[in-house]
């Protein structure tokens, strides 16, 4: 600390007992006399004001209480590159507390490190300050293809303008920057794949539209940033949306998702195959990812977990057994001339009547026997024998007396890391020694082969 200032202090990053903060104003502030410094802090909870006092603005704020005025002498302007280096990266003299060392390759040279697992706890995010009066000139980082520019305090209006000297830019991460979207690329960023705007509260779904167009963005990440809707205006119920024409992973975990109208609109994506989304709402509701999977219909990928065509087969067919009722009562309808479900339905349900040309119609017997989403199914206690892979032990599952043989395949499939296309099935029953009863059927329930508390079903591959 010092009371003698920088010649450059506007704009120059200070330490104040332990926090950080962008010095924004510098002079007298009447009717106290002295010299002050106005101050942004990193942390806006740390301030008390805009930037004005009483009624004067003598700087601006990007947050209403992320202001202070300062005393010069409370201000810690840095130390030089050596000192800093090592508070930054915790190199101070001596041992680390937990004595644990490791050694890394930079460039040619091995170097040793000690106690590195410390060193995020002791870093800092730099806050950038661009230049507003000119752009960098055009070429100035002509390779450039990834950035990150993750917490530094960065704004739309100064990505795009600076965006002209990054013309083969492939990936921008741009998380947790308070961002706004305030307007549409043009001529820049054409040549975007991955795009992260994570951890950006500001941005809402109308802001999503002005960077639709982006025509090689394929990679897509608006996570944590309370999105709850989405709607693709240009197109309609069973057709596929302009917008984003390249976008193939989509990850917007951590949002406020609850309706399936959000899953409906997705599928209207043209070049979708992966998605992420979890920690939403709509996640909690029973079979949910089934039900997403049988919503996309181009989807290939859900929450990092490869969607296999038996586990899209069943989960289709539990789609479209689940909502046959709803289906008939809305006017849907086995002959082709009289089927004619509602508008309400087909909004709620856009992909139902491509699954019934797919599968057929759901039959009133599938409808009487089935009821997957309903807690009040029994379940069985069950004993799983693999009957040719005699070192693997048996199991015990409980399992619903609604569950199809189809959803027991994708089950044991994922326990005994089997596809599920090599699974055959069958059960045998302590009432009827010596007779095994095969499971031949994908699409019927349990119950409907009878199979009761204490069997064990027999898995073969």
């Amino acid at each position: 600390m010092s009371d003698i200032l920088p010649l450059d202090v506007i704009g120059r990053r200070v330490d104040i007992n332990g926090e950080f903060a962008t010095v924004r104003f510098c002079g007298d502030v009447p009717p106290v006399t002295g010299l002050w410094l106005g101050i942004e802090w990193d942390n806006p909870e740390r301030g008390k004001h805009d930037g004005s006092y009483e009624g004067t603005m003598y700087f601006k704020c990007s947050h209403p209480t992320g202001g202070s005025f300062v005393r010069p002498n409370k201000a810690n302007f840095g130390v030089d590159f050596l000192t800093a280096l090592k508070k930054r990266y915790a190199l101070e003299d001596g041992s680390d507390d937990d004595g644990i060392s490791c050694s890394l390759i930079v460039g040619s040279k091995q170097v040793q490190t000690v106690g590195f697992e410390s060193i995020t706890k002791k870093q800092s995010e730099n806050k950038l300050q661009f230049p507003s009066d000119s752009p960098t000139p055009s070429g100035t980082f002509s390779n450039l293809k990834i950035l990150v520019l993750n917490k530094i305090g960065i704004t739309w209006a100064e990505v795009l303008r600076f965006a002209a000297s990054w013309p083969v830019l492939e990936e921008l991460y741009l998380k947790s920057n308070s961002i706004s979207i305030s307007e549409r690329p043009v001529n820049v960023l054409q040549k975007l794949t991955l795009l992260d705007l994570s951890s950006n509260p500001a941005i809402d779904e109308s802001q999503l539209y002005l960077i639709a167009y982006l025509p090689r963005l394929a990679h897509l990440f608006i996570s944590e940033i309370g999105l709850s809707s989405i709607h693709f205006p240009d197109a309609g119920i069973g057709c596929k949306t302009s917008m984003f024409p390249s976008l193939q992973y989509l990850v917007v975990n951590d949002n406020q998702i609850s309706e399936w109208s959000f899953i409906n609109e997705l599928d209207k994506l043209q070049s979708l195959q992966s998605l992420s989304c979890t920690r939403n709402p709509l996640c909690e509701v029973d079979k949910a990812e089934d039900i997403i999977i049988a919503k996309i219909a181009q989807l290939k990928t859900l929450n990092r977990c490869q969607i296999f065509p038996e586990e899209r087969r069943g989960a289709e067919l539990d789609y479209r057994r689940t909502f046959g009722i709803e289906w008939k009562r809305a006017g849907g309808h086995p002959d082709p001339d009289k089927n004619r479900p509602n508008a309400e339905f087909i909004s709620a349900h856009p992909r139902y009547q491509l699954l019934c040309c797919k599968y057929g119609a759901p039959e009133d017997e599938e409808l009487k026997t089935e009821q997957p989403f309903m807690l009040k199914n029994q379940l069985l206690t069950l004993k799983i024998k693999c009957s040719n892979q005699h070192e693997q032990k048996v199991l015990e599952k409980q399992l619903p007396d609604s569950m199809t043989v189809q959803k027991v395949k994708g089950l044991l499939s994922r326990l005994l890391k089997v596809p599920v296309s090599e699974l055959l099935l069958s059960y045998e029953s302590p009432k009827m020694p010596g007779k095994e009863i095969e499971l031949g059927n994908d699409l019927q329930s349990l119950q409907f082969y009878s199979v009761e508390n204490g069997d064990c079903l027999l898995v073969r591959w």
